[in-house]
């Protein structure tokens, strides 16, 4: 049986290692979703994969629209674990970002786009 949960330990939550992920990540972008990666390497070396996720203020003013969208992404991520690290790997630090202004109409929409993403890193 799959892994379909998303605990505390794979939750990307500390200033310095989000901090990490700007400075010396990869940026990927599938539609509205846009996605920064960190891969395990002997110069960084990554105990385990982390995963987060953000909504810009730009986009969305009211935050009952910002966490909707992050459920929606923390979902897609937990459903689609592993296809995600197929695609990325499992060694694996990321954020998703929503970047556009519309709020997504369905679940399925959304995944679509992840899947989408993660078909694009395998090639």
């Amino acid at each position: 049986m799959q892994n379909t949960k998303y605990p505390k330990a794979e939750k990307l939550k500390k200033n310095t290692e989000i901090s990490l992920l700007f400075e010396k990540g990869k940026w990927r972008t599938s539609g509205n979703l846009r996605i920064i990666i960190l891969k395990d390497k002997p110069t960084i070396p990554i105990e385990s994969g982390k995963f987060g996720v953000s909504v810009s203020k730009r986009y969305f003013k009211r935050a009952v629209h910002r966490n909707r969208i992050k459920r929606l992404l923390r979902e897609c991520y937990r459903l689609n674990k592993g296809l995600f690290k197929e695609a990325f790997g499992e060694k694996t630090r990321a954020m998703l970002f929503w970047v556009s202004s519309e709020m997504p109409a369905k679940f399925q929409d959304v995944e679509a786009q992840f899947i989408k993403l993660c078909d694009a890193q395998k090639k």
